[in-house]
């Protein structure tokens, strides 16, 4: 499919690794999306015209009366974004008018507006909607009454002017761009750590969508993050249908290996497991224990990373892999360790989405690797290890990590917008996330479109 086949260019950008500026993630919306923006835009658009088009015309400055031609109705028939490949959108808009020139009389007129329409980068660094080109015309379609059309339609004319009308387009963009401002706002992801979404360049048209590229950042305590070079460029096969989603998102595997490290700055594997081990029960298997803790007491492990977490993505699913040392040692009161073992730890993780947010969770442990690093009570055989820890570390390893992740990530949205019909698929190096958006309605119920 053709405009997957784009964001595979757009994302296979991915570092050399002196390359500061590179995709990580991006996405697609297409006809389909841009129908329901459009749809959903049209209230908003009825409003802002009819506030000015219904304003009293500001008297002649001979005379102290208005011009007798007075709107006294505005209603936007139809409202239409078009993609124009490798330039922008179209914006068509036609406009029914009731218009009164005389007490007893009413005429019905149509205004059709076109204006051409892109989104460019401001010197912020945000994308913003700008207008290129605004072409108005005004057309009679009925009268209760023969009148006299030349002196009406001036009047009308001298009301409703090109001037005016493409101020009034530029008016309806303000709200749409309040909102794209907000694609690039940091999202929480833990107390102290955020992501967010930096659009690289103005997007590209084509006939399947608008393409735009994002790179991730992060920071952990106010401070941006360092990330990974990512060891090769991302390439995304072409898919075997083309999607009916309004919008595409794609995610490489180095923006998921990126996220982890963010955590990992951030101590979100700095762990403390309890063990339902103690001292006592330890120096049933280990006898140097006895000489050493003479009293019975807790044990516990406390996790650090030796090298920093890795995510693979295979056909089907995603594998994170983490590389810690847990010391195991008693509170006495403080902690006092005596045993160093290095864990290697493979967990599958379960990909899903609830309103803007990626859902992530380690749905199982695959494999662990345990070894002993050091010592303070002699040789420890690796089956005696595995034996005392490994039950343990398998339950609560995993149930440590999910409450890390429990919060989610957010992914790249524009504000009051949500995603439904949502459905996530990891392929070898990427994920896509097809979905439709849904405007939330102010008054908390949501308007979908058909």
């Amino acid at each position: 499919m053709v405009m997957l086949r784009i964001l595979s260019i757009l994302l296979s950008l991915l570092i050399p690794a002196h390359t500061i500026r590179s995709p990580d993630c991006g996405g697609i919306l297409t006809p389909s999306g841009l129908k329901y923006l459009a749809e959903v835009s049209k209230p908003h658009a009825e409003s802002v015209l009819r506030q000015d088009l219904m304003a009293p015309p500001a008297p002649a400055p001979s005379t102290a009366t208005p011009s007798r031609n007075q709107i006294n109705s505005v209603k936007v028939d139809e409202f239409s974004l078009t993609l124009i490949p490798d330039s922008g959108l179209r914006l068509s808009i036609d406009v029914d008018l009731g218009i009164t020139p005389a007490p007893s009389t009413t005429k019905e007129m149509q205004l059709s507006i076109l204006a051409d329409l892109h989104v460019e980068m401001n010197p912020e660094g945000n994308l913003e909607l700008v207008s290129s080109a605004c072409k108005p015309t005004l057309e009679e379609l009925q009268s209760t009454e023969e009148m006299d059309s030349t002196s009406s339609g001036s009047d009308v004319d001298k009301q409703i002017n090109v001037e005016k009308i493409c101020l009034e387009v530029s008016k309806l963009l303000l709200f749409p761009n309040e909102r794209l401002m907000s694609l690039a706002a940091p999202f929480p992801i833990t107390p102290t750590c955020q992501v967010q979404y930096v659009p690289l360049a103005a997007p590209m048209y084509s006939e399947q969508g608008i393409i735009i590229s994002l790179q991730t950042t992060f920071q952990v305590a106010g401070t941006a993050i360092p990330l990974p070079v990512s060891p090769v460029p991302f390439s995304m096969p072409d898919p075997t249908s083309p999607s009916p989603s309004h919008l595409t998102l794609a995610f490489s595997e180095h923006f998921y290996t990126s996220l982890f490290f963010a955590l990992e700055m951030d101590g979100a594997f700095n762990l403390t497991i309890l063990s339902p081990l103690t001292t006592a029960t330890l120096a049933e298997k280990i006898t140097q224990m006895g000489s050493l803790f003479p009293e019975d007491l807790p044990v516990v492990l406390q996790t650090t990373t030796r090298s920093s977490p890795r995510v693979a993505l295979e056909e089907g699913k995603a594998i994170l892999r983490l590389f810690l040392a847990a010391q195991i040692g008693a509170v006495s009161p403080v902690f006092q360790s005596f045993l160093t073992v290095n864990l290697d730890v493979s967990a599958r993780l379960h990909l899903s989405v609830v309103d803007t947010r990626m859902i992530i969770s380690a749905a199982a442990i695959e494999d662990i690797e345990l070894s002993l690093a050091a010592s303070d009570v002699g040789p420890v055989p690796a089956a005696l290890l595995q034996e005392l820890f490994l039950p343990t570390i398998r339950e609560e390893l995993l149930a440590q990590i999910n409450v890390v992740l429990r919060g989610g990530v957010f992914l790249p949205h524009i504000v009051s917008f949500t995603y439904t019909n949502v459905n996530v698929t990891i392929h070898k190096d990427y994920v896509l996330i097809p979905c439709n958006l849904q405007l939330e309605a102010k008054t908390g119920e949501a308007t979908t479109l058909g």
